[in-house]
């Protein structure tokens, strides 16, 4: 199953989030200047309490800025309201987690198909699409499986999948490989090289430098602002059966 997907670029300018931690303010991002242009792979690196996850949240319009603006395909995120934003995660976005975020009484189907509920895509199509999703991560034979009876590559490969269930033109990764093994974890990301190569708009975080070597750029963050960025190794594998949208 392939189509055409339409790159998006990301901009964010001046972007600061200010957390209250009891009496004290903590700034998790400080004027933030980023970008990633459409179809691009980039990977954000950093310590722990760098921004890395908040700056991924934001453009996944899970939560909103204090201050500054976060453009996607020409649209400020940021001053959207709450039916705009809720739009625009269903249609614009994807999301993979170091936890994988499975439902635990749902199969491996019924978990890809539960972002095309939101969708208003009928029972039909969806199960027509959840199974060649499923079939394009390799997996189209535990489809009828719950997340216990599946491996950890096995629960990534069906959130991938799931991640791509309303076709977004954007993925976002979060520590997609922490919790796999070496062999896995670079098994993921062939795969998400090759959505990368369909189209995507690929931005992820983590703290393994495996990664960086499949990415376009590296934005490298400290104490909420991107200090400095480096080309990335951009390893492009040639497509193994049908990982597109």
């Amino acid at each position: 199953m392939t189509t055409s997907v339409a790159a998006v670029p990301i901009l964010v300018r001046g972007v600061s989030k200010v957390f209250q931690l009891g009496g004290q303010r903590v700034a998790a991002l400080d004027g933030l200047d980023a970008s990633v242009e459409a179809g691009q792979f980039a990977v954000v690196m950093g310590p722990s309490g760098s921004g890395k996850s908040t700056l991924l949240n934001l453009v996944g319009g899970l939560d909103r800025p204090t201050g500054g603006h976060i453009l996607v395909g020409g649209n400020d995120i940021a001053r959207m309201d709450e039916i705009a934003l809720a739009s625009y995660r269903r249609r614009m976005v994807g999301f993979v987690f170091q936890s994988f975020n499975l439902i635990s009484s749902m199969t491996a189907r019924q978990n890809v198909e539960f972002p095309m509920l939101f969708a208003g895509v009928g029972s039909d199509a969806r199960r027509a699409r959840a199974d060649a999703l499923l079939e394009a991560v390799g997996l189209g034979h535990r489809a009828g499986h719950r997340p216990v009876e599946l491996s950890g590559g096995e629960q990534q490969r069906v959130a991938v999948a799931r991640a791509m269930a309303n076709a977004p033109p954007i993925l976002l990764g979060d520590e997609p490989t922490g919790n796999l093994d070496t062999r896995t974890g670079e098994e993921i990301m062939q795969l998400l090289s090759r959505l990368n190569s369909a189209g995507h708009t690929l931005l992820v975080v983590t703290h393994d430098t495996r990664i960086a070597r499949y990415a376009d750029r590296i934005v490298h963050m400290e104490d909420g602002r991107a200090v400095r960025e480096e080309p990335g190794g951009r390893v492009r594998r040639a497509p193994q059966g049908e990982a597109t949208s």
